[in-house]
């Protein structure tokens, strides 16, 4: 375990977790144990950091806690290096209208919609998304009738899967990704990927993708995956994301995060 440390320090300079499914449990939380397990890290010098389909203004509970040096969010659309934004992909306001209008056509005038932009988080769920869960943010509530802002990114609950495969087909400037806990689509401009923007902060603080380890459990994390130095699956990863990563530990229910990173630790420190 000794030799795997050091082959991790001497090969890894940032820890890099998706968020729902990775670092969250359940219940939307980061555990004290997890927490720990990365300050210690982050003593010895490893950067943390977060790469996430949230958009900012849904991921600062956690990043509050975390401090991360590098955020990735709204699934790549917007990257952070420590305070400074160093990246955003938006759509201009009239294509956010005219996306939000090809949703609404071909999945129903009732489909529930989000939107991401620079400041806020916006949604006309039927159910309010704070009493699920309070982690949540300051979400706003709109109808989408006549919104008007640039999105950094547009997520579309479709049921069919033939209508998801028109509005792709339509919205061909985005890239689109379903998420697996649910019927969700996520739409970002063509290229706007997670492992298109661990290459972008990677540039900015002066690092190889190689010095990365990514750990992560959903479709948009296969590609990070396989993009960085060492790819970690969860145990709770759905199999295409374990198929794809070098290494796949605990769930996220059972502090799999922090129990890996303690291993090395310990054998490192003994």
């Amino acid at each position: 375990m000794e030799v795997k440390f050091r082959r991790l320090a001497e090969t890894c300079r940032l820890l890099l977790f998706d968020l729902d499914g990775t670092l969250l449990c359940s219940d939307k939380r980061i555990t004290e144990r997890t927490l720990q397990a990365l300050g210690r890290y982050r003593e010895k010098g490893m950067m943390i950091g977060v790469s996430t389909s949230r958009g900012e203004r849904n991921a600062v509970s956690f990043t509050d806690e975390l401090r991360p040096d590098i955020l990735i969010a709204s699934g790549g659309a917007l990257i952070k290096y420590r305070s400074e934004y160093i990246y955003r992909a938006e759509f201009s306001a009239e294509r956010t209208r005219q996306m939000i209008a090809a949703a609404r056509t071909i999945c129903g005038v009732d489909c529930e919609i989000t939107i991401d932009t620079i400041d806020s988080h916006y949604w006309n769920y039927k159910t309010d998304p704070k009493e699920q869960y309070r982690s949540w943010g300051d979400s706003i509530y709109t109808d989408f009738r006549d919104f008007g802002q640039s999105a950094l990114k547009m997520c579309v609950e479709i049921f069919d899967e033939r209508q998801a495969q028109r509005l792709a087909e339509l919205l061909d400037d985005c890239d689109c990704i379903r998420f697996s806990d649910g019927y969700w689509y996520k739409f970002t401009r063509k290229g706007v990927t997670k492992e298109a923007a661990i290459r972008k902060a990677c540039a900015a603080c002066g690092i190889g993708v190689e010095e990365v380890t990514a750990f992560g459990d959903d479709y948009a994390d296969i590609g990070m995956l396989r993009l960085c130095g060492r790819g970690i699956a969860m145990g709770n990863a759905l199999d295409e994301v374990k198929e794809a990563a070098d290494l796949v530990i605990g769930s996220n229910d059972e502090d799999g995060i922090a129990v890996y990173l303690e291993s090395l630790l310990e054998g490192w420190e003994s």
